[in-house]
């Protein structure tokens, strides 16, 4: 009876072990070259912590057994409590390893940095000199990706594409909410936040068809947030940019029509892009109807219109012909560039 049981036990175990089989640990073998540096991090972080992990789990395994009530030939010392020898070997072991984490975590940061502009394609590989950066222009939508190309002029929604072996420049935000781009074959993950752009530089070595997520709750519709990311040979991304560039245009109307929260968007091409798009959508200011955020910084770093100036371009934007009057005295009173983002403004607002 009992072997029986011990069996069933053993193909309980291979029961709930078979799945992980086919598991693909893309993080510790990831085929971009960050990926990879940083999955050899965890790697050698989790190896150092075992180096205390397991000796402390077998000795206090050890020390249950050894020290038993039963077992009356262990050694009954009641009134010891104290050795150095010991003491220096419980803590120097930490210590050391605590120093060994510490310097390579500092090392890793800097040279992991996503900001920091890459100088190798994978180990041993040295960027070859004069080398440039495909630079793509990353929005996070409520609830798609946008993906502008500005070297190629085009756009595609929840599909990105690159050459391999070509380092990557990411530059990112974000339409509402907080969200947080993720490849985790390509690189680590990146946050995006509305009227802010933060960055990421990456390359990826092998070609193939891999997955990319948002990483960060922003709603509803985030489960389905995802996009194919297709890591191509030169012939292979010219040939996908080729079929981008069928798709239609990519102007203000456009975009502030795709802005729309919606969940589990079809791929789209856009084969052309209205200039300065992703400038407006960093400063949130797709609609003409708004003002700009570098040119309301401008206008706060002089100290601000004052309430006439407001009240000018609350004028100017109705149609008020009077309101020049109080545009004119805003600008006067403000320095050379609060008065020019103000007159961009201006501009933009007028009927």
């Amino acid at each position: 009876m009992s072997t029986i049981m011990h069996l069933r036990r053993l193909l309980l175990a291979a029961g709930l072990v078979a799945p992980l089989a086919g598991c693909n640990t893309i993080l510790l073998n990831a085929p971009g070259d960050i990926a990879r540096q940083q999955g050899d991090l965890i790697i050698v972080a989790t190896l150092l912590m075992l180096i205390i992990i397991v000796p402390v789990i077998a000795l206090t395994l050890f020390f249950a057994w050894r020290y038993r009530a039963s077992n009356k030939a262990a050694t009954y010392k009641p009134d010891w409590d104290h050795s150095l020898q010991l003491e220096l070997v419980i803590w120097a072991a930490p210590l050391l390893i605590i120093i060994a984490l510490g310097a390579i975590t500092w090392i890793s940061t800097h040279t992991l940095d996503p900001y920091r502009p890459l100088d190798r394609i994978a180990e041993g590989r040295p960027l070859p000199e004069g080398t440039e950066p495909l630079v793509v222009e990353v929005v996070a939508l409520d609830w798609k990706w946008l993906f502008l190309y500005p070297e190629q002029g085009i756009a595609t929604v929840n599909e990105l594409a690159a050459p391999v072996d070509r380092p990557i420049q990411f530059k990112l935000t974000s339409s509402t909410v907080m969200n947080a781009f993720y490849v985790p074959a390509l690189a680590g993950m990146i946050y995006t936040m509305p009227g802010m752009q933060t960055e990421l530089n990456a390359v990826m070595n092998s070609p193939g068809e891999y997955e990319g997520f948002s990483a960060n709750y922003s709603g509803a519709g985030f489960s389905g947030m995802r996009f194919r990311f297709h890591a191509l040979d030169g012939a292979g991304f010219d040939d996908w940019v080729s079929r981008a560039r069928a798709g239609g245009k990519l102007d203000r109307e456009a975009y502030l029509a795709l802005e729309k929260p919606s969940e589990r968007e079809p791929v789209r091409h856009f084969g052309s892009v209205e200039d300065g798009m992703f400038d407006a959508i960093l400063n949130r200011c797709v609609d003409p109807r708004r003002m700009c955020m570098h040119e309301m910084m401008a206008i706060d770093a002089g100290n601000g219109p004052g309430r006439t100036g407001i009240e000018g371009l609350e004028a100017r934007r109705t149609g008020d012909l009077r309101g020049r009057r109080y545009v004119q005295s805003a600008m006067c009173a403000s320095t050379d560039a609060p008065a020019a983002g103000l007159n961009t403004s201006l501009s933009r607002l007028a009927p």
